[in-house]
C-alpha cells in the first residue's frame, strides 16, 4: 500500500531541481597551496619544474585534490616534492585569487581562475637542507635565492605573491590578501617600500666581544638604535632593484674624531636620529677591506644607543634621496637585514644592553611600521 507525496515532497524537489543549474552556473576556479621556505640566512626556496613551457620556477606546491584542505595540500606536496615530512606550517602567509584572464596565464591553458593559499614553511636547517631529495620527473633543480634575485626566475604575478607572503613572515603582518598580484587592503610597509632581505657572508664572522686591536682601523660604525619601546630603527636605501634595509650608521670618514662621531654624523643624516649614550657591542674582523678599496683587515663596529629624538624625513647628503624609517623588534631587524645565526645572537645581545643599561623592555611581537615623515615625540 503507497501514499501520496505530501505537497512539501514536491517543493523540496523542485529546489533540488533548481539549486542543481544554480550551483553548476557559479564560478569555478583552481585551488593551489605553496609555502615560503627559507635557510638560515633568510634566501628563499624556489623549484624548477620540467613541464613548464615558459621556464619560469615555482614557490614548492601545487594543486588541491579533490576533497583536500590547502594546508593538507602543501604538506602533501612539500613531501612529495622535497622529502621533507612533517614540515610545520605556523600560518597563511597570503591569500591570492587570479582572474581567468591574467596575462601571465599560459597561452592555452583554460585556466577558470585560482585562489592560492601560501603558508609560511619555516626555516630549514643545514641537515635538512641536505636532505632534500627532487621527484626527477616534476622537478629538474632547487635553489635558495635572495628575493632580489628569485623575482627573476618567477612569473611576474608569482613573483608578487613571494614578496608579499616573504613580506609578511618578515614584517609579523597580518595575512596579506591580493588579487592579480595586488594588495587589496593597506599596503605594509615592506611592500610599499619595495624592501628586500640581503644575503651579506660577512656575518659568518663571529662578534667579537673585546676592544678592537690598535693594529686594525675601525673603518664602519652601525649601531643597534632603540626607542622607549625596545624597538629599533632600520633605514632602507631604495635602489633599482629594490630596497635593502640596513643598520643606522656607515664609514667612518677622515673629519670623525671617533667612531661615535661616525655613528651620531650618520644617524643623523639618513634618519635623522638624535642617539645618546652609545655604547660598543663588539665588532666583526673584515680580513680584505674590499668595498673600501683593498684597504686590508679592518674592524666593523657595532653599537647599541639610545634614541631621543627623530626628526622629520630629509634627503640624504650622500645619496641625494630621503632613506624608508623603518621601526622594528630586533629579532625582525636581524632576519631584514639577513644576518642569520649570528645577526640573532647579535640582536639578543643588542636588546639585552638595552634593557640593562637603559631599562628599556623587550620589544613585544609587532608588525614592521614606517616612522611619520613628520618624525616622532619620545617620552
Amino acid at each position: 500500500m503507497t501514499s501520496s507525496a505530501s505537497p512539501s515532497d514536491h517543493v523540496a524537489r523542485r529546489a533540488a531541481l533548481a539549486a542543481a543549474p544554480y550551483a553548476s552556473s557559479r564560478h569555478a576556479v583552481w585551488l593551489g597551496a605553496a609555502a615560503i621556505v627559507t635557510d638560515q640566512v633568510g634566501r628563499v626556496l624556489l623549484v624548477h619544474p620540467t613541464y613548464r613551457e615558459d621556464d619560469r620556477w615555482l614557490l614548492p606546491g601545487g594543486v588541491v585534490e579533490p576533497g583536500e584542505h590547502p594546508h593538507v595540500t602543501c604538506r602533501r606536496e612539500i613531501t612529495e616534492e622535497l622529502g621533507l615530512a612533517d614540515l610545520p606550517l605556523s600560518g597563511v602567509l597570503t591569500v591570492h585569487s587570479l582572474s581567468p584572464h591574467h596575462p601571465d596565464i599560459q597561452p592555452g591553458m583554460p585556466c577558470p581562475g585560482e585562489i592560492r593559499y601560501v603558508f609560511d614553511g619555516g626555516t630549514l636547517t643545514p641537515d635538512q637542507v641536505e636532505a632534500i631529495r627532487l621527484p626527477r620527473e616534476e622537478l629538474s633543480e632547487f635553489a635558495f635565492l635572495e628575493t632580489r634575485d628569485a623575482v627573476q626566475r618567477l612569473r611576474p604575478v608569482d613573483r608578487q605573491i613571494m614578496l608579499a607572503a616573504y613580506r609578511a613572515r618578515l614584517g609579523g603582518t597580518a595575512t596579506a590578501h591580493l588579487a592579480d598580484g595586488r594588495h587589496i587592503l593597506d599596503v605594509p610597509a615592506l611592500d610599499r617600500h619595495d624592501v628586500h632581505v640581503r644575503y651579506r657572508p660577512l656575518w659568518d664572522s663571529p662578534l667579537d666581544r673585546g676592544p678592537v686591536p690598535e693594529r686594525l682601523p675601525v673603518q664602519q660604525a652601525w649601531a643597534w638604535c632603540f626607542v622607549p619601546d625596545g624597538r629599533v630603527v632600520l633605514v632602507a636605501d631604495p635602489g633599482p632593484r629594490g630596497a635593502l634595509p640596513m643598520l643606522p650608521g656607515g664609514t667612518v670618514e677622515k673629519t670623525d674624531t671617533t667612531p661615535e662621531d661616525t655613528l651620531h654624523r650618520e644617524a643623523a643624516e639618513e634618519a635623522q636620529l638624535t642617539l645618546t649614550d652609545p655604547v660598543r657591542l663588539g665588532w666583526v674582523l673584515d680580513e680584505t677591506g674590499e668595498v673600501y678599496g683593498g684597504v686590508g683587515p679592518n674592524a666593523r663596529l657595532r653599537l647599541a644607543a639610545r634614541v631621543t629624538a627623530i626628526g622629520p624625513a630629509a634627503i640624504d647628503p650622500a645619496t641625494g634621496h630621503p632613506f624608508a624609517r623603518l621601526l622594528a623588534t630586533p629579532a625582525q631587524a636581524a632576519a631584514l637585514l639577513g644576518w642569520g645565526p649570528p645577526g640573532a645572537r647579535q640582536a639578543r645581545l643588542a636588546a639585552e644592553t638595552a634593557q640593562e643599561r637603559w631599562g628599556l623592555p623587550t620589544a613585544p611581537p609587532a608588525a614592521v611600521e614606517e616612522v611619520p615623515a613628520e618624525g616622532m615625540r619620545l617620552s
